[in-house]
């Protein structure tokens, strides 16, 4: 169903629920009455997400009765270079003339396509490897890593997003750490929170060891930075329901971390010896299946990294690190 809702600016946004991929749900936002009607974010362009995104703006004529069509869009964000985000980009721009805005961090996402995949594909090998997966299970990981990538092809981007350069009324916070280029938009009293904060789910982290500008340091950093914003009414995320107190969310998603984080610690102190992340993850997350096993070695990950940065953890197997090319990493409490 898609919903309206409109800001102490008088931008009115309309809220158009899609199918990134099979039961997940993604958000894309029209926004008018900020400069030009503006589409924020774009769906997987997977199944039917495309034909799904068109079909909701074409009820804004019908339903809402607002004189707009797909041709009327001249402007596309995309909040951040994940591909339930950006992977519809190709099929909108398609059926207008649109100009697009990403964040610097995230615009070869777009640009370079091709390339981002075979690199982002090598550092999660190395990851894998470096956290314990076996070879026979870092094939399996990898070949679910790789659904999906090749439906989206390289597109222009026109312009970057910039936190000192608002739009038509529109202000941006990078807000990094879930990805590297994370934008959040500010339109008046209501925040386009995207997949920095979510309504029930703590986003998604990876460590920094994969990508640049992701893991927890620089995430808990941005959640505070968007903290400091006074006078947001409504956040609404990229997925799951509209936020009413965005401020007591950050304090839930913030304790949900820390809770995580004295999780690692814990298993480490019941561990008979030092523990790579996989052994870690499979005794935080001993139920998950396919690529849930994926997920949960990332989130592990980046608890692990972030203790290890501060100085709670150490690596016991330096010998084997010095000696071979790329063991795994075994971890213990300082």
């Amino acid at each position: 169903m898609i919903e309206r809702f409109e800001s102490s600016s008088g931008a009115r946004i309309y809220r158009i629920p899609v199918e990134a991929f099979p039961n997940f749900t993604v958000y894309c936002y029209v926004v008018l009455e900020a400069g030009v009607p503006t589409l924020i974010d774009c769906g997987s362009g997977i199944g039917n997400s495309s034909d799904q995104l068109l079909t909701g703006i074409a009820a804004l004529r019908t339903d809402f009765g607002e004189p707009l069509s797909i041709t009327d869009i001249r402007r596309v964000l995309i909040t951040h270079g994940h591909i339930d985000h950006f992977g519809g980009l190709g099929s909108i721009l398609d059926h207008t003339q649109a100009q697009v805005g990403i964040h610097a961090l995230d615009r070869r996402v777009l640009t370079n396509y091709e390339e981002r995949v075979i690199i982002a594909t090598k550092d999660l090998r190395v990851y894998l490897e470096r956290a314990g997966i076996g070879a026979a299970q870092r094939a399996k990981l990898m070949e679910m890593y790789g659904f999906g990538k090749k439906f989206f092809r390289s597109v222009s981007v026109d312009f970057a997003l910039e936190e000192d350069t608002p739009i038509d009324g529109m202000q941006f916070i990078h807000a990094p750490g879930h990805c590297p280029g994370q934008m959040c938009i500010l339109l008046g009293d209501v925040l386009i929170s995207a997949d920095h904060i979510l309504a029930v789910t703590t986003p998604h982290q990876a460590p920094e060891s994969i990508t640049h500008y992701t893991g927890l340091g620089h995430y808990l950093e941005a959640l505070t930075k968007v903290g400091r914003v006074d006078g947001i009414r409504l956040a609404l995320g990229g997925h799951e329901t509209p936020i009413y107190d965005l401020y007591g969310r950050i304090d839930g998603i913030r304790a949900s971390h820390t809770r995580k984080l004295e999780r690692v610690e814990a298993a480490l102190r019941e561990a008979d010896a030092p523990c790579t992340i996989s052994d870690i993850s499979k005794i935080m997350y001993p139920d998950r299946h396919g690529y849930d096993v994926l997920l949960a070695l990332e989130e592990v990950g980046a608890h692990v990294e972030y203790l290890y940065q501060h100085g709670r953890l150490m690596v016991c197997n330096l010998d084997e690190v010095e000696r071979e090319d790329n063991p795994a990493l075994r971890y213990a409490l300082v």
